[in-house]
């Protein structure tokens, strides 16, 4: 949660277990570039989750919440500098009109500019304290899987895309409640990122996935209590000379998740062994990682209880 706006709390009554079920997810997404979300949106499993209706994408053009002559929603930053910033009067006035009405509600083509619902600048509208409203940015919390499963179990979810040199303090310290980075670099806008959550979020509610479990037995998932996911394979058992490991043709359950778990440590030791210090393991997971050169980072009585061993 953002610490710009502690007054806007969120509700997160939705996290319960009994309030995912029949469970579907809105998303408003505020952005200069509605067209961008076109091709994601209408393929694959985004696109058979709102078939389904267990997912449903409202897009609002910032834009058309000007009223000047220009419809500028952008301008020059106070102290100087390069780039410009977006003003907060569109952003605003396009936020705190979507979220006042319904999920679904949008502002129709021919009302843009010239039709708008009244809105005072100078008072805030009442907006829904279960409605999480989520800048991207790269100065926000960096995403994972723990804050995926956390803004999964909402409802509705408002999402503002930022572009050029980023939005005008102002929105940070007044309007949103969150602010989210999908990593440490910096992209155009947006609307790329806003692109990452939906779909990350949208494949753990229950129903848009084929398979019920596949969810938790991602990489960075709690079915993997937050490993990287070992090897898959699957026909034919040879291709250019390297063979599907026999363990996987043997029918012994038993045998079988043994090894994917050690895969899936092996993996994770080899690509992020960062990971290890915060998963749980067990002493044979321990014995495994050990065997394979891991060193963990251990405080005092750790190093008695190993020494023990």
């Amino acid at each position: 949660m953002s610490e710009a706006n502690p007054e806007r709390a969120i509700d997160r009554g939705e996290g319960t277990e009994a309030g995912r079920s029949a469970h579907s997810i809105h998303f408003d997404i505020f952005t200069l570039f509605p067209s961008m979300f076109c091709g994601p949106l209408s393929e694959s499993i985004l696109k058979r989750a709102q078939e389904k209706g267990l997912l449903s994408v409202a897009l609002h053009d910032i834009r058309a919440y000007t009223t000047d002559r220009h419809h500028i929603c952008d301008d020059t930053p106070y102290g100087g500098g390069g780039g410009m910033i977006m003003k907060p009067e569109p952003i605003f006035r396009a936020v705190e009109t979507v979220l006042t009405g319904p999920p679904g509600w949008q502002l129709a083509p021919e009302d843009a500019f010239v039709n708008l619902p009244p809105w005072d600048p100078e008072t805030p509208a009442p907006l829904p304290a279960e409605v999480p409203i989520i800048l991207l940015t790269p100065q926000g919390r960096r995403l994972n899987q723990a804050i995926v499963t956390e803004l999964s179990h909402f409802r509705r979810l408002a999402l503002i895309c930022g572009r050029y040199e980023g939005v005008d303090e102002r929105v940070r310290t007044q309007l949103v409640s969150d602010e989210i980075s999908i990593g440490d670099y910096v992209l155009s806008g947006g609307e790329l990122a806003a692109m990452v959550l939906v779909d990350a979020i949208t494949r753990l509610v229950p129903g848009v996935l084929g398979y019920a479990e596949g969810a938790q037995q991602d990489s960075h998932s709690p079915g993997l209590g937050g490993l990287l996911e070992g090897p898959q394979y699957t026909r034919p058992y040879s291709f250019r000379g390297e063979q599907v490991p026999d363990i996987l043709l043997s029918g012994h359950h038993g045998h079988v998740a043994r090894w994917r778990r050690e895969q899936a440590l092996l993996r994770t030791l080899q690509r992020r062994p960062d990971l290890l210090q915060t998963v749980n393991l067990s002493d044979e997971d321990r014995t495994f990682l050990r065997r394979h050169g891991w060193q963990p980072e251990m405080g005092e009585g750790e190093q008695e209880r190993d020494a023990d061993q």
